[in-house]
């Protein structure tokens, strides 16, 4: 693709452009971004990025709004894009709640782009963010580790109160230091990211509080307020970590070049990915998920002196084809054969290689066809791991090879992180909550409302998450429990099997089925009318996958609700290759989009469904 700079319009002192700036190239897209501040550090670098990343595309023309951290000024900002004729709005939103209804509305006229933060539900295109939660419990890992046995009191800086960066950042972090000995969080000082309100606020904590052996802050800047205000007082020893790694003077890096930071965690700002995504959406490419959570990286001073680095991505020439290893967990359900013939479909538009192995539920064939791989230097691993446990020396030995290993559909638990390059797929845990969600809002508040549960197989990543977010979800409403719950092994005879027993034990006590997956669902509904009773209203059905079996079941009023969960990562997963293959980092994770679909609208629904 030839590159040109890009024109920028900044909002509010609005200097029309129709050209970008050689005057020779018409302007072919306009993207709206609006920021919540460009006060802050890593959101001047943000916009920085973005500029810099646009201006590398012809025709790109920028329309710039500046929230100034106003809610209401962000709304009407969004108002003033959409009516200024912008083809693509990225946005981060001051305030998720508040921003939900105007992000919605623009989502109705254009594509959008989330940076940072998202919204309440899921009226936008793809949401671009770090991984907060993950932030925090690497930081509590590092202070735990840091202090040792002999423990230490810690003071935790947040930035701006109740926003999701510091919720998620303090409750990964407070999770990882749960059993680290003799840590205790000494308290919590609030500073709107910014560092002359840590200066403050740590100055006034230290008068009371001079034992103090680290402090965690959420960003580098309130990182600097705090050492500024411990250096004011004369104190020493203290230890400082925060969040950001931005470059230039005062950025996090530096600020660990010198010492004054023990660490700082990377965390990007999304700002040239959101480019690139724009204009994959703008060209209509194929494989854009919902989510894509970026990569965090530790940086600490013993790695700047020594020179360490990441090793360079490998490239692959453009003279050759990428070459990709897949090994499939099986042919348990309707919902992996789709999957298979995503995979195997994208791998021939896309013009990549495919070496595809079937384990037959066996992960001993899996860890085979991994080493299979290693063996014939494939460019790229990909697989579908039957359970979470038991990779690490495969994994390892792809790593030692050099070739990176992406996970699809479940999850991999690995002693070291770096062994999965990124994980692609749906969220179990979201939808859990979905299917309770949708099970509470249909029968409503009750006093006793019983339910079973059929259970994916045992060890594997769907089973393990989508009971927890199911269960969570429950917790809100004391009047539903789980009276019953058994692994069906994702497979349709085996839910059937479970399903009659849990008839046998507990009769018309049943209120509702929970189901991991369709094909169980299917199996529980056969159990459900060979007893007497009838699926979907004496009995209700709800269940996870999204296949074409449970939409003619929804329309028979025999299953009353699938939450979608998405088959075809085909093309997310070629479109994953082939950007490593171009030498781009990949994210540390990618969801891919997902719906929910009652009974009422399985019959509308069931004619545009691939599956």
């Amino acid at each position: 693709m030839i590159r040109v700079a890009a024109a920028l319009v900044v909002l509010g002192s609005l200097a029309a452009c129709s050209l970008t700036p050689d005057r020779q190239t018409p302007v072919r897209f306009v993207i709206g971004v609006s920021h919540a501040n460009l006060t802050e550090p890593w959101r001047i670098t943000m916009n920085s990025e973005i500029q810099d990343e646009a201006a590398l595309f012809p025709g790109v023309r920028l329309v710039v709004a500046d929230a100034a951290d106003s809610a209401a000024r962000q709304v009407s900002d969004v108002q003033r894009l959409l009516d200024s004729g912008i083809d693509l709005l990225i946005i981060s939103p001051t305030d998720s709640r508040a921003l939900t209804p105007a992000v919605a509305r623009a989502h109705h006229r254009v594509p959008v782009i989330l940076l940072d933060r998202a919204v309440e539900g899921y009226d936008y295109n793809l949401f671009l963010g770090p991984d907060n939660q993950r932030i925090g419990h690497l930081m509590g890992a590092y202070v735990a580790q840091a202090l040792g046995p002999r423990g230490g009191t810690v003071i935790e800086v947040e930035g701006r109160s109740g926003s999701p960066p510091v919720v998620d950042r303090s409750q990964g972090f407070r999770e990882s230091l749960a059993n680290a000995p003799g840590v205790a969080i000494g308290g919590v000082v609030v500073a709107d990211w910014l560092r002359d309100r840590a200066q403050d606020a740590m100055g006034q904590l230290f008068a009371t509080h001079p034992r103090v052996d680290f402090v965690v802050a959420q960003n580098d800047a309130m990182a600097l307020g705090a050492y500024r205000a411990a250096a004011d007082r004369g104190l020493t020893g203290l230890r400082f970590v925060g969040v950001d790694g931005l470059p230039g003077p005062d950025g996090g890096i530096d600020l660990v070049a010198r010492g004054v930071l023990d660490a700082t965690f990377q965390c990007p700002t999304g700002g040239r990915e959101a480019v690139d995504y724009a204009l994959d959406i703008l060209n209509r490419e194929p494989g854009i998920p919902k989510k894509i959570f970026l990569r965090t990286r530790i940086i600490t001073r013993p790695e700047l002196l020594d020179g360490a680095a990441l090793p360079a991505p490998r490239v692959v020439p453009a003279s050759r084809r990428i070459v990709l290893g897949y090994a499939q967990t099986g042919r348990e359900s309707q919902w992996r054969e789709a999957n298979t013939e995503s995979i195997q479909a994208a791998a021939r538009e896309s013009g990549i290689d495919l070496l595809f192995r079937d384990a037959d539920q066996k992960q001993e064939n899996q860890i085979k066809a991994l080493r299979e791989f290693i063996a014939r230097k494939v460019d790229v691993i990909a697989l579908s791991p039957l359970v979470e446990t038991g990779w690490d020396d495969v994994m390892a030995e792809a790593k030692a090879a050099g070739i990176p290993v992406i996970v699809s559909d479940r999850t991999a638990r690995t002693r070291d992180d770096s062994l999965v390059t990124t994980i692609l797929g749906g969220d179990f845990v979201e939808e859990g909550r979905r299917a309770a969600r949708w099970l509470t809002d249909k029968a409503g508040e009750v006093k006793d409302f019983a339910v079973v549960e059929l259970r994916g197989t045992e060890g594997s990543t769907p089973a393990i998450d989508r009971a927890a977010g199911f269960r969570e979800v429950l917790a809100a409403h004391p009047g539903y429990r789980i009276i019953d719950s058994a692994d069906g092994d994702f497979q349709k005879d085996q839910g059937k099997k479970v399903m009659a027993g849990f008839l046998r034990r507990w009769g018309t006590g049943i209120k509702a089925v929970f189901a991991h997956n369709d094909d169980m669902a299917l199996g529980a509904v056969e159990a459900i009318q060979e007893a007497g009773l009838r699926p979907g209203i004496d009995v209700m059905v709800v269940s996870i996958d999204g296949v074409r079996a449970a939409f003619e079941a929804m329309i028979a009023g025999k299953l009353n609700c699938s939450v979608e969960c998405s088959p075809l990562l085909g093309p997310q997963l070629m479109k994953a290759v082939k950007d490593y293959a171009l030498g781009k980092e990949l994210p540390v994770r990618i969801v891919t989009e997902e719906g929910v679909y009652p009974q009422e609208t399985a019959q509308a629904a069931l004619g545009g469904r691939k599956y």
